[in-house]
């Protein structure tokens, strides 16, 4: 018999239930189907739904419930299977009641009070229906809820199936939001309450948690509602439930009630703006033509609470949900994967970018002769104009941060928005260098003012100058506020750091033009950073450590904080409050700085906000100050509350770093791995609508942190990561400039653009010198195929330009692999696609306010001059036949570990998809995996499964996806660096190590070797891919042994501190 057609055409298998016959048949047929449908995968139970089981089974329920007396022997396969199959069925709640069965199946309940098997199976069916809000809020008014508090209360370790399925019913009921009224009109809520603290203390040895989480669901129901909330708080369902948690949260088999706690505390916990005037960013620029920055809403009250869907929480405790693709954004649409050769503007602006390729010429003479960038003469600037500044302790005045920072758009032309003038910058530069001892004319040259140094004349000299007793005390009070002091730490300590000079760095800052027009020099950054002799593995992740900071955090009273005093008013001032002595001081208004607001909340625990991007209300991630005045040995704790991304690496071993004033005097100079008790978690603050990317009721997160500073007295600096600052990268190139052999090396620094904020947007060119002047050398020089590189899109990204770093120093260095590479290879370079946004302290964003990395596909070239002229730069080169081989867009990634790539593959987009690939039809070369697989095996921190190759929608609009289409890069990528650590590889912690299989956070030490191994990479990936002269096969054969590289990469030792 086909039991599919004996449901479907019968109808009913009771309907012939008229002879001990006909019942055995109907019996016959349910256990066939309860076999068949035990066994397997959900495909049968999708099959019998498509066929109509769900709807022949529920007449049969109604045919059954109708005889006298109830048929069990029948009735409960028949339950069960309709528990079953409606778990499946997207529509059963429809179906139940098109078929007029809430009725039946309540009636049924109701008869079944006495019979605990029979209820429960009632129950289920009861469960699977409710999951349909409408005939969930019909059960409910025809008084399911009070049939089953009937069932769960008073508190019964009798019956505990029956009990579990009453409350999981009970919770699926709850879903509707009339229901939950209700539920909270007629007492329920408190009731639930009292056998949720019954259940919770006579389950001593945690055998019942399904019952004490499916109460917990119940409550965070019902607390959906406004009114609900208002009641439970009312009721002491905060201190009830966080009582009642305190001892669940280092025992994992309890993680089901420990999240659904957090999640009902934070959604009842009273929720609160951020604390501050308005949520935009403290700066704010005008735009050029007819763009606006429109100054967003700010939410009103009602934004705070919520009466709308409960949020979507996520176990912060698995970093896995991180890594997974979202599958529902690839790009299924095949004629949107293919390349198209399109353009975005005139072809005859094309022309224009030919001047960017001076390389292309055949004049060999002009390219001895062709001046290069202008750079200052380091002894012309052995002493800048810096000066130091006396702090002091001002009174709290009234909050000036509260308002924006504007700053009058300069009236440019534009050709100059476009193109700055050689000549001028030239000449402005050498002007530099020449007034760097008096910068008297305000309007060209401001003056620039090293942060103070640290107080402590004392230590000064018995560190440094014992025999400069005479010259501090003959300053004013003892204070170091004497340029003589700092000249002689400059002679002292100058040249110790490679690539850096503070003498390059200061004159460069000067000439950057930042929207709070900056007056102070970070130290690190005029100092310089030097990597330690050692790695430092990521911090050991303790299980719940989300919980135990989180709660605490989220519950303490308000009667238990100290009155909050604002220590720092806003990013562009300095205040520390009166009153309150021993109180940390902040400062951020530097180059790259971020922190708008400290507060203290305790003696040593800081509350921090930071600025959010400009013209923007939103993209908090990035922070870089300046702290001082604290104690020795004391832990201080930092709690930043505006975070906004979800999950962060801080939760799996990342530190943030921190840098020393007295330590770089006395010789260690350096950015280290700091911070413990780490965690990122949830918070009570939540965004408006428009703060929030739309989404109404949006919460921001805490990173909470605590450190010991090592010197009491001491300045020391605190950073997301690594800065890279503008002013550190157009001096290292002023440097890398002088220290090539121009012999060998070409090199040409232009400038790709002006930006919207009037900084300079370099445009590197790199190669090989021609052998000589004889034609196919002069041929073999401008056929050398492009490699196109671009990193800083996003300012926050500071791991990126460490990375670019290693690889422009690889470049110009005398090795002879880069040599080799050099001949193979011209360079296109952008290393800093977004300066302005670096310089002003953002985390994603341009000026515009626009992540410059969704620009791609349409450029402005007024708002996005960087893209729109890198984009036309690429769009000359394939022009003229001579599209990049590669193109590499340099990132860093905040929620991933390793460092890998992301390229682009019609067909794995396609597969990933599920959808059906003729290969006949699409045909793709596979090239795009060669790059990553040599970076696998040469690059200690690379990995290649971290790699994607897939194209997604919403990222259509990005560098990688945009070259790929437009220019026809095979070879497109962009190139992701974690900020935390290795999961993989050599620089994951062998087990020999007392943290077993720890991985190593990665310093700049780590992330400059990417960058060179990258170079690597390309010529290896050069000698597998194209053809080779004879020359230099002979050469690479010389010096590159890929086995032996392998080989000597796998045995290099790797000092660990722990």
């Amino acid at each position: 018999m086909d039991w599919h057609l004996s449901i479907r055409d019968g109808c009913s298998p009771c309907a012939c239930a008229k002879s001990s016959s006909d019942k055995d048949v109907i019996l016959n047929i349910l256990s066939v189907l309860t076999d068949l449908l035990s066994l397997g995968t959900g495909r049968r139970i999708q099959y019998v739904i498509s066929k109509g089981g769900s709807e022949a089974l529920l007449q049969a329920l109604t045919t059954t419930a109708q005889t006298e007396p109830l048929d069990h022997s029948i009735l409960l396969p028949l339950l069960r299977l309709l528990a079953r199959v409606g778990q499946r069925d997207r529509k059963f709640g429809l179906k139940v009641q098109k078929a007029e069965a809430t009725d039946t199946i309540l009636s049924l309940a109701r008869r079944s009070l006495g019979h605990h098997l029979h209820l429960t199976h009632c129950l289920w069916v009861l469960q699977v229906c409710a999951s349909n809000v409408t005939t969930g809020t019909t059960l409910g008014i025809n008084g399911a809820m009070e049939l089953l508090f009937k069932v769960i209360t008073p508190y019964s370790k009798r019956h505990i199936r029956t009990v579990r399925a009453a409350i999981e019913a009970l919770a699926a009921l709850l879903k509707s939001r009339s229901n939950s009224r209700r539920a909270v009109s007629r007492g329920y809520l408190g009731g639930l309450l009292r056998l949720y603290q019954d259940w919770h203390r006579n389950d001593v040895s945690n055998n019942y948690v399904y019952i004490r989480r499916g109460l917990l669901l119940c409550l965070k129901h019902i607390t959906n509602i406004q009114l609900g909330r208002e009641t439970f708080l009312f009721s002491k369902g905060m201190e009830i439930l966080f009582t009642s948690v305190q001892d669940c949260l280092s025992c994992k088999n309890l993680d089901p009630i420990i999240n659904t706690v957090i999640q009902i505390l934070r959604k009842c916990y009273p929720k609160e703006p951020l604390p501050v005037a308005t949520v935009r960013s403290s700066y704010s620029f005008p735009l050029p033509g007819n763009a606006k920055a429109e100054p967003p809403c700010e939410g009103s009250e009602g934004d705070y609470e919520s009466d709308g869907e409960e949020e979507a929480e996520k176990d912060l405790d698995s970093e896995e949900e991180e890594s997974k693709e979202e599958d529902y954004d690839l790009e299924t649409d095949v004629n949107k994967l293919r390349s198209k050769a399109v353009l975005d503007r005139p072809e005859e602006e094309l022309g224009q970018y030919k001047a960017m390729c001076p390389e292309l010429s055949h004049n060999f003479q002009s390219l001895l002769s062709a001046p290069s960038h202008s750079i200052p003469n380091a002894t012309s600037v052995k002493h800048p104009n810096y000066r130091l500044r006396n702090q002091s302790v001002t009174e709290m005045g009234p909050d000036p941060g509260e308002k924006d920072f504007k700053v009058p758009r300069q009236s440019w032309t534009n050709k100059e928005i476009h193109r700055w003038d050689q000549t001028d910058e030239k000449r402005d530069i050498a002007e530099t260098a020449q007034d760097a001892h008096s910068c008297e004319d305000p309007a060209r040259n401001h003056v620039l003012m090293l942060r103070p140094l640290p107080k402590d004349p004392a230590w000064y000299k018995k560190t440094f100058y014992p025999e400069c007793e005479a010259l501090i005390n003959s300053s004013a009070g003892g204070s170091l506020d004497c340029s003589d002091i700092v000249t002689n730490l400059l002679e002292k300590h100058q040249g110790d750091i490679p690539f850096h000079s503070p003498h390059f760095y200061i004159t460069r800052a000067k000439r950057v033009k930042s929207i709070p027009d900056y007056k102070d020099l970070a130290f690190p950054d005029f100092w310089g950073h030097q990597p330690p002799p050692y790695s430092k593995p990521m911090l050991e992740r303790k299980y719940g450590v989300q919980r135990k900071s989180g709660i605490p955090h989220l519950i303490i009273f308000r009667d238990q904080r100290q009155p909050a005093i604002v220590i720092l008013a806003s990013i562009y001032c300095s205040h520390s409050s009166p009153g309150a002595p021993g109180c940390l001081t902040f400062f951020s208004k530097f180059e790259s700085g971020n922190l708008r607001k400290a507060i203290q909340v305790r003696e040593f625990e800081y509350d921090l906000i930071m600025n959010a991007d400009v013209n923007s209300n939103q993209q908090h991630q990035w922070f870089y100050f300046e702290v001082r005045g604290m104690k020795l040995a004391v832990p201080y704790r930092f709690n930043i509350i505006n975070c906004e991304k979800f999950n962060s690496q801080f939760n799996y071993g990342m530190q943030l770093v921190m840098y020393s004033v007295k330590e770089a005097l006395q010789g260690r100079p350096r950015w280290l791995r700091a911070g413990h008790d780490i965690c990122y978690y949830k918070n009570h603050y939540r965004c408006s609508a428009t703060a929030g990317r739309g989404v109404k009721g949006n919460f921001y997160y805490t990173l909470t942190f605590s450190i010991k500073f090592p010197h009491k007295d001491d300045v020391c600096y605190l950073a997301y990561h690594y800065p890279y600052t503008y002013s550190t990268m157009m001096s290292h190139l002023d440097i890398l400039e002088r220290s090539r052999n121009p012999k060998k090396v070409y090199w040409r620094q232009q400038t790709l653009c002006q930006t919207l904020g009037g900084n300079l947007c370099p445009l590197l060119t790199i190669t090989a010198m021609p052998e000589s002047k004889k034609r196919d050398d002069l041929e073999q020089f401008c056929n050398r195929p492009y490699v196109f590189l671009v990193a800083r899109v996003h300012p926050g990204e500071s791991n990126a330009s460490w990375v670019m770093k290693g690889t422009l120093e690889f470049l110009v260095s005398n090795d002879p692999i880069a040599d080799l590479l050099r001949k193979c290879f011209i360079f296109k370079i952008v290393p800093m696609l977004n300066p302005d946004g670096v310089i002003n302290g953002n985390h994603r964003c341009s000026l515009s306010g626009d992540d410059l990395n969704r620009q791609w596909l349409t450029p402005n070239s007024q708002l996005h001059p960087t893209i729109y002229h890198a984009k036309g730069l690429l769009y000359y080169l394939r022009s003229i036949g001579r599209a990049p081989l590669v193109f590499c867009d340099y990132h860093g990634h905040s929620q991933r570990k390793n460092v890998f790539l992301y390229g682009c593959s019609i067909k794995e987009t396609l597969w990933q998809a599920g959808c059906m690939v003729d290969t006949a039809v699409i045909t793709e070369d596979v090239g795009y995996r060669t790059l990553p697989k040599i970076l696998d095996k040469v690059a200690p921190a690379f990995v290649m499964n971290s790699c994607s190759f897939l194209v997604e929608k919403s990222r259509e609009s990005t560098a990688r996806v945009v070259v790929w289409k437009e220019m026809g890069v095979l070879r497109s990528y962009t190139m992701e660096s974690t900020y935390c650590g290795c999961s993989h590889g050599l620089y994951k912690v062998s087990q020999s190590f007392k943290e077993p299989c720890a991985g190593l956070q990665l310093g700049t030490q780590e992330l400059e070797e990417m960058g060179s191994k990258f170079c690597l990479g390309l010529l290896i990936l050069h000698l597998k891919s194209l053809p080779c002269s004879k020359k230099v096969m002979s050469q690479a054969a010389l010096l590159l042994d890929l086995e032996e590289e392998i080989t000597d990469r796998t045995q290099r030792s790797v000092i660990v501190v722990f």
